[in-house]
């Protein structure tokens, strides 16, 4: 391990990144939700990072946003809400959120998700209360979910960092020094550490390209993943499924990225054609509660048994949340050898751990992900196979010997991944 910094150098360190989170935060605005000119921008983030925000919110102006509307979140307050209110509290979202939400996605707007939280700040409080808010946004918040799910709104998550997340990845640094490695880690998976983000992010995309044209190309009716930690696991594709990955369009033919950083190419599976059982590759955090070693076996798409070396009752509230839940709507491709996975982080964030391994999610899937899907109603995207459900959960299961086959219509298996790797990569 290097030496660890002085005080004094800490700071001038994390003054040394102001022209790089410029850059980061100019990259989010006209490459991630590519505001337009007078477009509302809608940000979300910590008020630790206030400071970042200011500088977002400058770039929104510079670039033509017409307003800037900032939604704060603050970890403690939420622990003591978490801690203090009855669970009935979460299952309604008050009115003036709901109108907020609503009204902004209604009238156009951006919206910019900018996450950091300590992954361990929620580690005594009852799980089953996040869970019940997050359903109760995902459903009751019918525009604006709507908004983001069927290609009216751009959107775009990306990661700031607080020193609670900060020294959960780099325990062995004092709080400051672990929010400058941090940043610099964010910054290096958001390639935004060069003199030509956008630039970069023009290449990144065009990487995707070629591994969705052949995947879409196959147009497999299953996929199936073997790897020795026991994942054993077959999974049916959708009649006219679509892989996606990298930029997305809105409706209105607005181009966007919805993460930063992003490694995947994914689609949505058929919700009722999982069996078999998959194996975690790393620790899921799930709204700063953590699940390790865990497990989830599946017979008819349904989730049938798990079990968690620790966080096993937050597995069940994410397995239980509704009736639909307990099914994949999505499954992502991402190979061992992106930025994310070698840089030997982990990041106890979902936005960054997803990239860096081959992941399935629980709950909604997407209607980008099948032919025709954005004009279909929700029970519409049902019937062709696509789940829909108040969650979506992403969960990593890409470990370094993973291997994918693609299963054709005649029963042909052809190598997707190969030790963790896309097939066509290894020599």
């Amino acid at each position: 391990m290097s030496r660890t910094l002085t005080a004094a150098e800490v700071e001038a360190s994390l003054r040394g990144l102001s022209k790089q989170m410029e850059r980061y935060a100019e990259l989010a605005v006209c490459k991630g939700v590519n505001i337009q000119p007078g477009q509302e921008l809608v940000i979300t983030a910590p008020v630790e990072r206030a400071d970042f925000v200011r500088t977002l919110v400058s770039q929104a102006y510079g670039a033509g946003a017409g307003h800037v509307t900032t939604i704060w979140s603050d970890d403690e307050l939420a622990r003591l809400e978490y801690r203090n209110v009855p669970l009935a509290y979460f299952e309604e979202v008050p009115s003036w959120k709901r109108e907020q939400l609503n009204s902004l996605a209604a009238m156009g707007a951006a919206f910019l998700m900018v996450r950091g939280s300590d992954p361990r700040v929620m580690s005594d409080v009852d799980p089953q209360k996040l869970v019940t808010l997050i359903r109760a946004q995902n459903t009751q918040c019918a525009v604006y979910r709507e908004g983001l799910d069927f290609g009216k709104n751009a959107w775009t998550i990306m990661g700031a960092p607080v020193e609670g997340w900060a020294c959960a990845v780099f325990p062995e640094r004092p709080p400051r020094e672990a929010l400058w490695r941090l940043w610099n880690a964010i910054l290096a998976a958001a390639r935004a550490d060069g003199p030509n983000p956008q630039g970069e992010w023009e290449r990144h995309n065009a990487t995707f390209e070629k591994n969705k044209r052949l995947l879409n190309e196959h147009a497999f009716c299953a996929l199936r993943y073997r790897s020795a930690n026991g994942t054993d696991f077959e999974l049916g594709l959708n009649k006219g499924h679509v892989w996606e990955g990298g930029a997305a369009r809105t409706v209105g033919g607005t181009v966007f990225f919805p993460n930063m950083p992003t490694e995947e190419v994914f689609t949505s599976p058929n919700r009722n054609r999982a069996h078999g059982i998959v194996h975690s590759a790393l620790p899921l955090v799930y709204g700063s509660y953590t699940i390790e070693d865990f497990w989830l076996r599946f017979e008819d798409g349904k989730v049938v048994d798990f079990d968690a070396k620790t966080g096993r009752d937050a597995l069940r509230s994410i397995v239980e949340t509704d009736d639909n839940s307990c099914r994949l709507g999505e499954c992502a491709l991402v190979s061992k050898d992106t930025p994310i996975r070698q840089s030997g982080l982990l990041f106890y964030n979902t936005l960054y751990d997803e990239n860096a391994s081959c992941h399935l999610a629980l709950g909604t899937g997407f209607p980008e992900c099948i032919q025709g899907g954005v004009s279909m109603s929700r029970d519409e995207l049902m019937a062709h196979g696509v789940n829909q459900s108040g969650t979506h959960v992403d969960f990593m299961i890409g470990s370094d010997d993973l291997d994918i086959c693609g299963v054709t219509d005649t029963g042909e298996e052809v190598p997707v991944f190969k030790d963790g790797r896309w097939a066509w990569q290894v020599v």
